[in-house]
């Protein structure tokens, strides 16, 4: 049953990313990536059961923020000459999913614990 919350969590998180990365390029990967970060840490500090944290958690936040697109743009920025972009969405990408993960579990812990 959870491989299939995961699954469908996916079929939403994959397709948002994709339309973020045509829409706003590498700006929306880096929304995606704190956004995710964030509801991730609210289902965290909300002690979210297995099969919401299935659905939402490691699915749709899963699909939604990946390391793979998070490193193929700033390889692309790196190669089209872009040094400080890149290190901005490095570090930025970075402290702010880490933040926004520690603010989302506050408030999920606030809200829901």
């Amino acid at each position: 049953m959870n491989a299939l919350l995961v699954a469908l969590g996916a079929g939403v998180g994959a397709p948002l990313r994709y339309l973020a990365a045509q829409r706003f390029g590498t700006r929306g990967i880096f929304a995606v990536n704190v956004i995710g970060s964030f509801v991730l840490g609210v289902l965290t500090g909300a002690a979210v059961a297995t099969p919401g944290m299935a659905l939402l958690g490691t699915g749709l936040c899963g699909a939604l923020t990946t390391y793979s697109t998070f490193g193929h743009e700033t390889v692309e920025l790196l190669r089209s000459g872009r040094r400080r972009a890149a290190l901005l969405n490095v570090v930025g990408s970075t402290v702010l999913g880490v933040l926004s993960a520690a603010g989302g579990v506050a408030a999920g812990a606030a809200l829901f614990g």
